[in-house]
């Protein structure tokens, strides 16, 4: 409600929808979407962190003591991989029905439709910033301190949002479509979460199996995070330039296709 009628003053208003407006669509959207998911919660936030590191102290105790992969550091290891991961996961099941669960404002007369991938992708951004600081306490804890590459972490993140945007933007319109979109989405996160380097070493797999592995976008990012945060060392440069670009083209490729489909999204709601 407050977004439509944020949008209403606006519009009624005969104003131009520039890169003002809608960035402060956006930034009520987002907002909105922190006050409905925390609201009457006694933790608000802190669920968003509490979650990841829930994971972190299952995926330790099985992988440090059970089956143990004998990776140094292993606990910053598994961060630097759940962190990235939780907002790839979580920026696409949110998107999947970023139309679905927002017919009202879909139904508004010219309303800037495709913000609503946006917000869902954005407002997992935020809390993959909110966790940074949890990530800097056990850095620090375990003897790492800031190097110079640490500036490359807002472009590592900016290829990370290009690609969950190019992906959202599909899965949105294919939601309208097909429902069973986010069902299909469940199951493809939970065995590709299995592939992606999230607690196992990508250098530690034997070739042809370890290509095939770091073919997965997801296994640049995280080396790339890692290499910042670990190693102390920029990221390297050819994968997440060839990253970069590929991100690039998707996204605008599938924002094309999305445009091509939001006039009938009203029909199909």
């Amino acid at each position: 409600q407050m977004a439509t009628n944020t949008y209403s003053r606006k519009h009624t208003r005969g104003k131009k929808m520039g890169i003002a407006y809608l960035r402060d669509l956006m930034w009520v959207l987002v907002s909105r979407e922190f006050k409905l998911r925390y609201k009457r919660s006694l933790l608000g936030v802190a669920w968003s962190l509490l979650v990841p590191m829930a994971q972190l102290g299952v995926l330790y105790v099985v992988f440090s003591y059970m089956l143990q992969l004998n990776i140094p550091h292993f606990s910053i290891f598994l961060l630097t991989g759940i962190l990235p991961w939780t907002w790839f996961s979580g920026a696409l099941t949110a998107a999947s029905s970023a139309i679905v669960d927002n017919r009202e404002l879909v139904k508004q007369v010219n309303f800037p439709v495709g913000v609503l991938p946006a917000v869902s992708v954005l407002s997992q951004m935020v809390h993959f910033v909110l966790a940074l600081p949890i990530l800097a306490g056990f850095l620090l804890a375990e003897g790492f301190r800031p190097t110079l590459p640490l500036i490359s972490l807002p472009i590592v993140m900016l290829i990370q949002l290009l690609l969950l945007l190019g992906l959202s933007y599909i899965l949105a319109t294919l939601q309208v479509r097909f429902r069973d979109t986010q069902y299909l989405l469940g199951i493809f996160l939970f065995l590709f979460f299995y592939v992606t380097p999230v607690f196992w070493d990508a250098n530690r797999i034997q070739e042809p199996f370890r290509t095939i592995m770091l073919a997965n976008p997801l296994a640049s990012l995280l080396g790339a995070y890692r290499s910042i945060f670990m190693d102390g060392r920029w990221p390297s440069l050819v994968p997440m330039a060839l990253l970069a670009v590929t991100s690039a083209a998707l996204c605008s490729v599938c924002y094309v296709l999305f445009k091509r489909s939001r006039d009938r999204f009203v029909e199909e709601l």
